[in-house]
């Protein structure tokens, strides 16, 4: 799973508006933000980099403005980890990852509210604004984040939400287009009056449906908590591996 993980972060960075390719690394840019979790690079599995390519790969990052860090599978690249730890690389964090199939999805019980697909601009921005809430300062709603969930649904992803009682967003998710057989679902967040009530076990699941649906044979993402992670496997995600993030040093 740790390659199929791995090939899919390489073909996810294809995409961005901005992306090079250098030494074994993709790197991706979101030229309308400074966000580290827009703003990455990851290696192709198997990549084996020299000093030489690090240094590119940092000097790419540094042109921009931005702290040079990579988001990948160890398992996926092993000659991976020691090429950047000897160029001054450190841990910014390491994530197991989970994985639902079709056969392990559990869709949650009923619970009074329908999962929707969001339909036109304005419902973009509620569900941007709410992730903004849900995430408390980890992400600012703004028209570009709002444009970037629409480009996410148009590019053959999915994004779904719970809609809220004054007819914004109680809580949300999206799940990237496929790439080979896997698609990442992030995002997952509920307004902190909204939850408990399994808005995030239901777009879940119906986020992992719907890329079913479509021929997709797994879906997997990352937790942020306990909490979050027993939601995760109520309705049919297991664990399968680490993910290991890497940021370059301070001088």
């Amino acid at each position: 799973m740790d390659t199929d993980v791995q090939s899919f972060a390489v073909a996810h960075l294809r995409r961005r508006p901005e992306a090079l390719e250098l030494g074994g690394f993709v790197a991706g840019f979101d030229p309308t933000s400074t966000s580290p979790y827009l703003n990455y690079a990851t290696p192709l599995p198997g990549a084996r980099p020299s000093g030489r390519d690090v240094a590119a790969l940092v000097e790419a990052f540094r042109d921009r403005g931005l702290r040079p860090r990579l988001e990948f599978a160890p398992d996926a690249a092993p000659k991976v980890e020691p090429a950047l730890r000897r160029a001054g690389f450190v841990t910014e964090a390491v994530h197991e990852y989970l994985v639902c199939t079709p056969s392990t999805l559990t869709p949650p019980p009923a619970a009074g509210f329908r999962v929707e697909t969001p339909a036109d601009d304005e419902e973009y921005r509620a569900i941007d604004a709410a992730l903004a809430e849900a995430f408390a300062g980890d992400v600012v709603a703004s028209p570009e984040g709002a444009a970037r969930l629409r480009r996410v649904q148009d590019a053959g992803g999915a994004v779904r939400f719970v809609r809220s009682p004054d007819g914004g967003c109680a809580g949300a998710a999206m799940c990237s287009a496929p790439a080979g057989s896997t698609a990442e679902l992030a995002g997952v967040g509920t307004r902190p009056g909204h939850r408990g009530r399994g808005v995030a076990a239901a777009v879940t699941a119906e986020l992992a449906g719907a890329m079913f649906a479509r021929g997709t044979r797994s879906v997997w993402l990352e937790y942020s908590g306990e909490g979050s992670r027993r939601v995760y496997e109520r309705v049919g995600f297991r664990p399968r591996g680490t993910r290991l993030y890497l940021v370059l040093g301070k001088s």
